[in-house]
């Protein structure tokens, strides 16, 4: 017998919303992945065809965080999955 969590899985997949989860678990890890310091300065909005939307408190976080941009993605990407982000566009 297959456990709900594999009958999700499946479904997930044959009805092709497998990405579309997978993509939004991105705002879910947002404050994990990047810390406490600028989790506290910004809001992971939503995911629209692979770019994950955030919003910034200032202009200035939205610099640095243009700077960080490329190790955000991977450790965004190695925890939900390969490539499932593939840009970042801060707001």
């Amino acid at each position: 017998m297959q456990s709900l969590k594999q009958v999700l899985n499946i479904y997930l997949h044959k009805t092709g919303l497998a990405k579309g989860v997978a993509q939004n678990a991105a705002i879910q890890a947002w404050p994990e992945i990047v810390g406490a310091a600028v989790a506290k300065n910004t809001t992971a909005e939503s995911v629209e065809h692979g770019v994950l939307n955030v919003k910034t408190s200032t202009p200035t976080w939205r610099q640095e965080l243009l700077f960080k941009k490329e190790d955000i993605l991977i450790k965004l990407n190695k925890r939900i999955g390969k490539n499932t982000i593939k840009d970042i566009q801060f707001l």
